[in-house]
């Protein structure tokens, strides 16, 4: 008998020395549950009793992928900002690999080879996090053994170094401004006024922002909170001046194909070059928003609000960014100890 469902997961039944059995695939993925099948049939006629067991050793990290994808696809709101793209290079690299294969060794080679790639231990960890996470599922799947899920776990994440003490000065800025290609540059200015995230700008349409009111409503952020972020003046012209398609709802696109940016690597990083800038990356332009913030005297729980965080904790990385409002500060008390000043602070506006 072929396969039928039963909810959302694949049965067959099977005639096996006179008696009737009724067999679940625990799948949904129809390709899985055919291959069972057929693995099943197979077996019986060569007078073999079947062993779900020894299908399930024959699942590949294909296989996994291909049913992880279908799972994550609107679960995890990472999965169409970054998590779909380290699947498909997982996918890549362990192509032929069967599941039953994978073990601590495996795994650590491959963090081994990311590194001699020339990448950060953040992203090695961030492509761990989805293999463990991939595994975990697969055992909840019955697609592998709890002992090949320990193998797997028990390779331990990279140490990290996430101080990066980078930001621009406001020199920096407008000479990066002024270095930007034309459809850079309104992109750069988002970036520094708004502290939003790559992200987030890529995928901003014009029914986010409100200008008669002057303010950005993200909707889908990181944290899955709504945030709502301040408009100041030179966003605002920046705006007002970009072109608008009925038919584009993106405020950042491309126009010889009507379909917003996905990668300004290339133009980023020749715009910093033309402008003498080093060791500098997009995200390092939400430092410089957070940092700059910090230094003019902006309370650290706003800063928290604006960049969308949620915890205090995080937002405190970057007031370490600008570490001279310390100086600043030192230099106030002694002022005020010494009579020098009546007025603390000067706050800048936001």
């Amino acid at each position: 008998m072929g396969l039928y469902r039963r909810g959302k997961i694949y049965w067959f039944t099977i005639m096996q020395n006179g008696k009737r059995t009724q067999l679940s695939t625990q799948t949904d993925n129809r390709k899985l549950a055919e291959r069972i099948h057929a693995k099943a049939i197979t077996e019986i006629h060569e007078g073999v009793w079947f062993d779900r067991v020894k299908v399930e050793k024959q699942y590949t990290f294909t296989d996994l992928a291909e049913r992880y994808a279908t799972w994550a696809e609107g679960r995890q709101r990472s999965w169409q900002i970054s998590k779909k793209y380290m699947v498909k290079q997982l996918v890549s690299r362990f192509i032929n690999f069967k599941l039953s294969q994978f073990n601590t060794n495996i795994v650590e080679e491959f963090q081994t080879e990311r590194l001699n790639k020339g990448n950060k231990p953040a992203t090695a960890n961030r492509l761990l996090a989805a293999i463990k996470h991939m595994f975990t599922k697969a055992c909840e799947w019955e697609m592998i053994t709890e002992e090949t899920l320990k193998r797997v776990h028990k390779v331990k994440f990279l140490q990290e170094n996430n101080k990066r003490l980078r930001y621009l000065t406001k020199e920096e800025c407008q000479s990066l401004i002024n270095a930007c290609d034309k459809h850079l540059k309104p992109i750069v200015i988002a970036a520094l006024n708004t502290g939003m995230r790559r992200g987030e700008i890529f995928s901003l349409n014009w029914n986010n922002i409100d200008l008669k009111h002057g303010f950005i409503l993200l909707e889908k952020t990181k944290n899955g909170d709504r945030r709502e972020i301040p408009i100041n003046d030179t966003l605002k012209r920046t705006l007002q001046g970009l072109a608008r398609r009925l038919d584009v709802p993106s405020v950042f696109y491309d126009h010889s194909t009507g379909k917003p940016y996905t990668d300004i690597k290339h133009s980023f990083t020749s715009a910093c070059r033309r402008a003498g800038i080093l060791d500098f990356r997009f995200h390092d332009l939400r430092h410089t928003f957070a940092s700059h913030l910090i230094m003019a005297g902006v309370d650290i729980t706003t800063v928290k609000e604006l960049l969308g965080h949620k915890t205090l904790t995080m937002t405190l990385r970057y007031a370490h960014l600008a570490p001279s409002h310390k100086v600043k500060a030192v230099d106030i008390l002694d002022d005020t100890l010494n009579g020098k000043t009546e007025n603390c602070y000067n706050f800048a506006t936001v």
